[in-house]
């Protein structure tokens, strides 16, 4: 099983070139798969919050609806690593987009009648939506050939962000036509165009021909995992990175998920605070996505660190009584380095660790980010009724601004990666012209 990544280059691949990278047929299908996985995983519990509008769903039955599809998430998300690097990754999307899609009229079925089937599918559901991210991340690097796959992951991010901006009108829209049943169903039929648009993967001469997946064969599923988290370890930047991106989930998010309401209600007796920050933290995400789809900075890891980072001014800005207006540009701010953190995270996982191997690496990544971040939304309402929300927020605006810092230290957090001459050369291949 090989152990060193591939080359960054697939001689004869279709997505050289300078067209952009949505004129790439493969990509084009896998843009869109993954762009409907998106709008349906946005799209569910905001559907079944209209069912609680409506009193055909209670709100703790909400809770307990929406904690069930974290739980089959979080379940999902190591098993799919595993699956994605032993056979095809894009079989595991397939069978996940199958098991979200069938799982959607199953919570019709059980609007008003049984709270019990309506869990079970939503496990279902959050399980199809937690395989589908490390397939979809191990596909992208083998449909996109190494130079453009900045772009392709900007592009893919750039729709997540579009999703949630222009998503909550049109499922408004929507709701004014349909019932919460028939909403449930079309987010079924989106799990079905996640399953089936995206083509086969790899190409030929990509490692891992068709994704067929390397693994030896006859491993437990447990031994499998560990040699992931092997290869996560033989790449230092990947697990301090790693390290600062679920400290700043776990205490930023939770901070803009549970303080950002509250101070909107309290200190400024307005909703609009709430809304227009969270409008501007989409906002910059799109500007950020724009962005570093084009710029290569020098030292990419540090720049993406010191864009994570970025997200403390979220928490900082509502410590003080200042204006709305800064209260929305520091989430704006927030945006932009997010984005600015996510896409060469994504590209320097695809580009440094063994093919073979990436799937799982990823699904680490998802696991840990995503998986503590319930601990922190969990925490941080109890720790503000204890202490105050000014030394919480303090303390969780600190946090961000120093774990992406102490990754930085890590010296192959420079250009996230353990070849130093692989910098320079790969910032010269590219330029700006992706």
């Amino acid at each position: 099983m090989p152990t060193s990544p591939a080359p960054t280059t697939t001689a004869g691949a279709g997505s050289g070139g300078r067209h952009p990278i949505l004129l790439d047929l493969a990509f084009l299908r896998l843009w869109t798969g993954a762009t409907a996985s998106g709008l349906a995983t946005w799209a569910l519990p905001f559907v079944l919050g209209l069912a609680v509008l409506d009193r055909t769903l209670g709100a703790t039955d909400l809770g307990l609806l929406l904690a069930a599809r974290t739980v089959g998430f979080l379940a999902a998300v190591p098993v799919a690593g595993v699956l994605a690097d032993r056979h095809s990754r894009r079989k595991v999307v397939l069978w996940a987009g199958l098991a979200s899609g069938a799982a959607a009229p199953v919570l019709a079925a059980g609007l008003d009648r049984s709270v019990l089937l309506m869990a079970t599918a939503a496990a279902v559901a959050g399980a199809g939506q937690g395989a589908c991210r490390p397939a979809y991340q191990a596909l992208t690097a083998e449909v996109v050939d190494a130079d453009r796959r900045q772009q392709a992951n900007a592009a893919m991010t750039l729709a997540v962000r579009v999703t949630t901006l222009v998503g909550p009108s049109l499922a408004a829209l929507l709701a004014v036509f349909l019932d919460t049943a028939a909403l449930l169903v079309g987010i079924g039929l989106l799990w079905l165009v996640a399953a089936f648009v995206p083509g086969r993967g790899a190409r030929p001469g990509n490692a891992g021909a068709a994704g067929e997946a390397t693994a030896t064969p006859g491993t437990s599923f447990f031994a499998d995992f560990r040699e992931g988290v092997r290869e996560a370890r033989r790449h230092p930047w990947f697990i301090a990175g790693l390290g600062a991106l679920t400290a700043v989930i776990a205490t930023g998010y939770s901070a803009t998920g549970v303080a950002l309401p509250l101070v909107s209600r309290d200190e400024y007796g307005t909703e609009v605070v709430l809304a227009g920050a969270m409008t501007a933290y989409t906002a910059g995400a799109l500007g950020g996505a724009l962005l570093i789809a084009r710029w290569r900075p020098r030292s990419p890891g540090r720049a993406a660190l010191a864009g994570l980072a970025a997200y403390g001014l979220a928490p900082l800005s509502l410590v003080f009584p200042v204006h709305p207006a800064l209260v929305m540009a520091a989430y704006a701010v927030a945006g932009v380095g997010i984005e600015l953190f996510n896409v060469p995270w994504f590209t320097a996982a695809q580009r440094e660790v063994a093919p073979d191997k990436l799937a799982r690496v990823s699904s680490l990544d998802f696991l840990l980010s995503y998986g503590l971040a319930p601990l922190g939304l969990a925490l941080i309402a109890p720790a503000i009724e204890a202490f105050g929300a000014t030394p919480v927020l303090i303390a969780c605006a600190l946090t961000c601004f120093a774990a992406p810092a102490a990754a930085a230290l890590v010296p192959s957090s420079r250009g996230f990666s353990h070849r130093p001459e692989a910098e320079p050369a790969e910032t010269h291949a590219t330029g700006a012209t992706r």
